[in-house]
């Protein structure tokens, strides 16, 4: 066993994992030494006779390194390379983790000790004991024998649940992929079907997670859109349905077992919206004014295209009119992007501008696969951050989106820095606006959790509550095409001629176009979500109808206009985190952009950037989230420019 490398630290920079020397057949035999050494630190941590707070909270906060490191390595892969060995091994260990989870916070004994220790009185660990307190409560440890025992079998059975829903997506997608002739991809770029094309000289277009598939809006042949667009649809309708009853069934019945009424209760009592009814009023009072703009925007492009419109043509006479009115030319567009120009000269430089920090390529240190990148980043002074991965290019094995995730979470009681990954599914190194967009989104997460700076692990980074998250990342979105950073990468791939300030504008102005269909689908997403977590009576059998009555009650039912995520492929809520949370992307973005007409006013500059880093990068969730926003823009949140960026300010 001393031999398996996942059992012991890394020797290599900031932790990072040895890929090179780590193997799936080293999981196994891996987590089952990790979860006896875990078990063993918490029986010592029972058997002292005095409780304190060292020997206690930070004990615990200072257990399972090794079962981390091991969970850390395996599913980061699995989501980027997922292969029928690895999803066999996640059968057998999903089971193992959720009983030795739950074994720790229906720990009555633990619980106690915990309730009655005396706490620090600095903010960092007050809030960490009120955590821990909770999470003790919400994993059941105040049930009885019976109720701790049901609570344990629903746990175990919605992470197979998961596990089964991710996989069965996955397997569409992949089974999905549309095969084109080469004449079918009329609208793409030479280098964009030049990407596509497979060993077998056909072309292979990849399922994207979204309903809408972004080539919907360059194919110029109707009935390859259309062949994309059924095929999106199509995900899921034979393997997930009952997946997704008996998962709401589930939590319906963990939340009440909890003393919740609603799943969607339980979730969002731990998030900054604080009630379930807050979410739903956020979509309610957004939804009239985002239905009608979209149904305007439907009608204008159909008018530009001679017929009505439904959702497989929408995009792209959208596309088209946004190029007649604004002169944006999306395939034009893409030659100023070029991913690595993005990258060094972009999103590096704009955090080099804000934070001081630099980032550099270490072609010493290895990632998962030959194409991940490994970069170092450093303060001013050369002091070292932590690492940062990038896997940026679409391929089968990896499951659609694009996320943020972390190998190792800073921490001073732990002694660690962060090493996080990027993951896109790029299937060209010429980035659409919205695809730029993304690089800079997911950047802001991964900066969120490399300048960390907090003590306990448990308070790192990105472990805050999902409506919180996203505002770094989403404000980070923002410099994206601000004209000083912009000007230093947007370059033209085969001329270096730095893109026009009227074609700048443009794209800026391109962004608000669209802002109808964008917000709308959006929101029924979120309709969706909130509705199956909001159940009190029994599950719907018919999906389909039962999203049509929700979309129906918002006013969502928009013809021609499909949500961004359908129940059989929304991989956030019933294979990811975001289950009663899928609004949190537009509760975050108020705070964006509030916060962001801040910035705008002081400039992107150190100051203002350093503002940023001390009160929201840097603090993680370890104080209190309204007055971490207070402390950088000077008072609380204003709605008001979140209104005027989706075009909804006339809609509260």
């Amino acid at each position: 066993m001393s031999t398996n490398p996942l059992l012991s630290p890394s020797t290599l920079p900031y932790d990072l994992p040895d890929f090179r020397a780590i193997r799936l057949e080293h999981v196994e035999p891996a987590l089952e030494e990790a979860l006896e050494r875990h078990r063993a630190q918490l029986a010592q941590i029972l058997a002292e006779e005095q409780p304190t707070w060292e020997n206690t909270v930070e004990a615990l906060e200072l257990s399972g390194a090794d079962l981390e490191r091991v969970t850390a390595w395996f599913f980061n892969l699995q989501g980027t390379d997922t292969t029928p060995e690895f999803d066999e091994v996640a059968d057998r260990i999903a089971p193992q983790l959720s009983a030795h989870t739950d074994a720790i916070f229906q720990n009555t004994e633990l619980y106690e000790r915990l309730r009655n220790i005396e706490v620090p009185e600095d903010t960092e660990s007050q809030r960490l004991h009120d955590k821990l307190l909770r999470t003790f409560v919400r994993r059941g440890a105040a049930l009885g024998e019976e109720g701790k025992q049901r609570l344990a079998e629903i746990n175990q059975r919605l992470s197979e649940l998961s596990e089964r829903f991710g996989r069965n997506l996955l397997a569409d997608t992949r089974a999905l992929a549309v095969r084109f002739r080469r004449e079918d991809l009329e609208g793409l770029s030479e280098a964009q079907i030049d990407a596509l094309r497979t060993d077998e000289g056909d072309y292979l277009v990849p399922i994207e997670l979204p309903t809408t598939q972004s080539l919907q809006a360059e194919l110029a042949r109707p009935e390859s859109r259309r062949r994309l667009f059924d095929a999106s649809l199509a995900r899921g309708r034979s393997s997930n349905p009952e997946l997704v009853r008996e998962s709401a069934r589930l939590r319906r019945e963990r939340a009440r077992l909890l003393g919740f009424d609603t799943h969607a209760d339980y979730v969002i009592a731990e998030e900054t919206a604080g009630t379930a009814h807050a979410a739903r009023q956020l979509i309610s009072d957004l939804a009239p004014a985002a239905a009608a703009n979209a149904e305007a925007e439907r009608k204008l492009a159909g008018e530009l295209a001679g017929h009505d419109l439904d959702g497989a043509d929408w995009p792209y006479w959208q596309a088209r009119r946004r190029a007649e009115e604004l002169g944006v030319d999306e395939s034009e567009l893409r030659a100023y992007f070029p991913l690595e120009r993005v990258l060094r000269d972009g999103v590096f430089y704009a955090a080099h501008l804000l934070y001081g920090i630099t980032v550099e390529r270490r072609e010493d240190l290895h990632g998962y696969r030959d194409d991940v990148a490994v970069w170092e980043v450093r303060e001013e002074d050369g002091t070292g951050i932590g690492l940062l991965l990038t896997d940026y290019r679409a391929r089968e094995s990896k499951r659609g989106g694009a996320w943020m995730s972390s190998f190792v979470d800073q921490s001073r009681l732990r002694g660690t820095k962060a090493v996080v990954v990027n993951v896109m599914s790029l299937t060209s190194q010429l980035l659409t606006i919205d695809e730029v967009t993304t690089v800079f989104h997911e950047f802001g997460h991964a900066l969120h959790g490399l300048l960390s700076h907090v003590y306990y692990p448990s308070l790192s980074g990105t472990n805050v509550p999902r409506d919180w998250v996203e505002f770094p990342s989403q404000i980070n979105e923002n410099y994206a095409f601000a004209p000083e950073i912009a000007r230093n990468y947007a370059r033209h791939v085969d001329t270096g001629e730095v893109i026009p300030d009227d074609l700048l504008a443009a794209v800026r102005a391109s962004r608000q176009f669209g802002q109808g269909f964008d917000t709308a689908e959006y929101l029924a997403a979120s309709a969706i979500d909130l509705a199956w977590h909001s159940l009190s009576e029994e599950v719907p059998e018919d999906i389909e109808a039962f999203e049509a009555a929700t979309l129906a009650e918002y006013g969502l039912d928009v013809e021609g206009l499909e949500p961004r995520y359908r129940s059989t492929w929304f991989n956030h809520i019933f294979a990811g985190g975001y289950s009663a949370g899928y609004y949190s992307y537009l509760w975050a973005e108020a705070l964006d952009a509030d916060g962001y007409e801040l910035i705008e006013k002081e400039g992107i500059n150190r100051a203002t950037g350093q503002k940023f880093r001390d009160t929201i990068l840097s603090r993680g969730a370890s104080v209190d989230y309204a007055e971490a926003y207070r402390a950088f823009r000077g008072r609380d949140k204003d709605t008001r420019p979140l209104l005027v960026r989706r075009g909804l300010a006339g809609s509260v």
